[in-house]
């Protein structure tokens, strides 16, 4: 009687009431469990869908495309109006392989890309230890570092080319200080011309990362300093073994987008020196090889050979990346540990 009432009460009809029945209670008891799995399934596959559409076809239509496009006109000699018909293969892309001055381009984004992470990650960590303290005038000081950062690189480019100039602001202050061996021409001496395109690129996006370390060092539980101040630690030592470390997801972002706006720098070295002033200055990127090459060369379809040898290398620097060096950051994030096949919840 036990068990009939047992089961009575948990909705399953014991076995003899359920040959009476014909099975029905079985079925009834049943609940539709895999239906509401599947229901939820698809709400979320129609939800991912509406969240996820408008931003995959705006990538679509404004990267995939223009990239395909690009490539297919690679192909061709092509001076940029009516249809492309002079089909050449791969020349476009051997002549760029071959061509010196393609080649020093792309030495001087790598120069570009190892100076601006030297330059500016210790000094931008510097500044976002000091703004990390309670200080007068914080906020004063974050607003003028960051400032640099939001001012349209025409405006940047243009005033440092003034100020650089031979009879520039610079120089004129030079001379008036008595420190006339320190007058340079810094804009045209292929000796000095990369590091002040290497120290205006500090200047202008230091602030950039000093907002980024500042987010991460404010991310740390203050209850880390705390207990590392009452075991002894100094301030320095608090620091480099607590605060740098657990900035370290933080610092390689920062690099990852650092290396990708060094590899496709144009704005800066356009307006400062121009396009065949930078060839001869020692500060040609890809990107301005590109528009010498290709746009003002009358030679659309060699341009556009250029900028898919530009978007695969960068390609190929950020697969490399996230490989190698932000796989630590990412791994398990979203899939789980594949080696337990456990999801991290």
């Amino acid at each position: 009687m036990s068990n009939t009432r047992e089961n009575t009460s948990t909705g399953i009809l014991p076995t003899s009431e359920l040959a009476q029945h014909g099975g029905s209670g079985a079925v009834a008891s049943l609940p539709s469990g895999p239906r509401r799995r599947r229901r939820t399934g698809w709400a979320m596959r129609l939800e991912i869908a509406l969240l996820a559409g408008p931003a995959a076809l705006v990538f679509i239509a404004f990267v995939i495309f223009p990239v395909v496009i690009a490539a297919y006109y690679g192909f061709f000699r092509w001076q940029g109006y009516g249809p492309a018909t002079d089909f050449i293969g791969l020349q476009n892309y051997i002549t760029i392989l071959e061509d010196s001055a393609f080649q020093q381009a792309l030495w001087h984004n790598f120069l570009i890309v190892i100076g601006s992470l030297v330059l500016q990650g210790p000094v931008a960590i510097l500044l976002a230890l000091l703004l990390n303290r309670k200080m007068r005038g914080q906020s004063l000081i974050r607003v003028l570092i960051f400032v640099p950062y939001v001012i349209a690189e025409v405006v940047v480019g243009t005033g440092w080319s003034l100020m650089l100039a031979t009879n520039g602001a610079l120089n004129g202050m030079l001379k008036n200080l008595g420190l006339d061996f320190l007058v340079h021409d810094w804009l045209s001496d292929p000796n000095i011309a990369i590091w002040t395109l290497l120290a205006i690129l500090t200047w202008k996006y230091v602030g950039f990362a000093v907002i980024l370390f500042l987010a991460g060092l404010q991310g740390i539980p203050e209850e880390l300093y705390e207990a590392a101040a009452l075991d002894g630690a100094s301030y320095w030592q608090i620091q480099r073994r607590i605060a740098l470390p657990l900035l370290g997801p933080t610092l390689r972002i920062w690099a990852f987008l650092s290396i990708i706006g060094a590899l496709q720098l144009f704005d800066l070295v356009y307006i400062i020196w121009g396009q065949y002033v930078a060839s001869t200055a020692g500060t040609s990127t890809m990107a301005t090889y590109m528009v010498a090459n290709g746009r003002n060369a009358g030679n659309f379809g060699y341009g556009n050979a250029v900028a898919v040898v530009i978007f695969l290398i960068s390609l190929i620097v950020a697969l490399f990346y996230q490989r190698f060096v932000l796989r630590r950051d990412t791994a398990g994030a979203i899939t789980g540990d594949r080696r337990t096949g456990r999801k991290n919840r």
